[in-house]
């Protein structure tokens, strides 16, 4: 299980390169909020740890999505991540699939996230199960449950540890990873362990509670441990 941890800026990057994985997002800008693609590529110039790259909390545009993801992995951005704000199978196909051509046409070794939201229900958007699938049959390589309204609520908060086990069985029957996020707490590690998704993702554990604070060097080293 690596840890991935999304800071907001250079400088917050800084504190997060204990991380198996540095995500840049703009947490402003919603859940998987896109940040600058110079900052993308000034945090990947940073160490040689990979790097990910949000590009938004995507309402149905396959065109401006894939334009965001090739412009994210051309900024440097090892994994390209995408949430899906809007329901239908179909139409979750089709931005898949246009988000993961656009980023393997030039960079076929960079990785494709799809993310789902725990709470879509509350959302109308397409749910986990019904987006892992369509994950595998349209070229994308992780995918990922995250919460899309940031009110304090967490992931344990809509689906527990049953279900995201069914959901990262699911993953690894077709072949694909898993990723897990959404406000979690320290307390949430060991069930997180039990269920062992390939990839955890966290910025408020790390910035002490509050996602809108700075990240913090001792809290990213506390989380590894743990992790580990």
């Amino acid at each position: 299980m690596e840890l991935l941890v999304s800071p907001s800026s250079v400088e917050e990057a800084r504190s997060a390169l204990a991380a198996d994985i540095i995500d840049v997002k703009k947490p402003s800008e919603g859940s998987l909020g896109a940040n600058f693609p110079w900052v993308i590529h000034a945090i990947k110039e940073l160490s040689d740890k990979p790097v990910s790259a949000a590009i938004g909390d995507y309402s149905f545009l396959p065109g401006g999505a894939s334009q965001a993801a090739y412009g994210a992995a051309s900024a440097g951005a090892d994994y390209v991540k995408v949430g899906l704000k809007f329901d239908g199978a179909e139409r979750a196909a089709e931005l898949i699939s246009s988000v993961a051509k656009a980023v393997h046409w030039q960079y076929p070794e960079k990785t494709v996230v799809i993310a789902a939201y725990a709470d879509y229900e509350r959302m109308g958007t397409i749910s986990p199960m019904e987006m892992a699938p369509l994950v595998a049959e349209n070229g994308a390589d992780i995918a990922m449950i995250d919460t899309g309204i940031k009110d304090g609520k967490s992931l344990f908060d809509f689906m527990d540890e049953s279900v995201l086990g069914e959901f990262t069985d699911l993953n690894r029957s077709l072949n694909q990873k898993t990723a897990l996020a959404g406000s979690l707490k320290f307390d949430d590690l060991a069930p997180l362990r039990s269920i062992n998704p390939e990839i955890i993702g966290v910025r408020g554990m790390v910035c002490g509670g509050d996602r809108s604070s700075v990240i913090r060097e001792e809290l990213v080293e506390k989380a590894m441990s743990l992790v580990r």
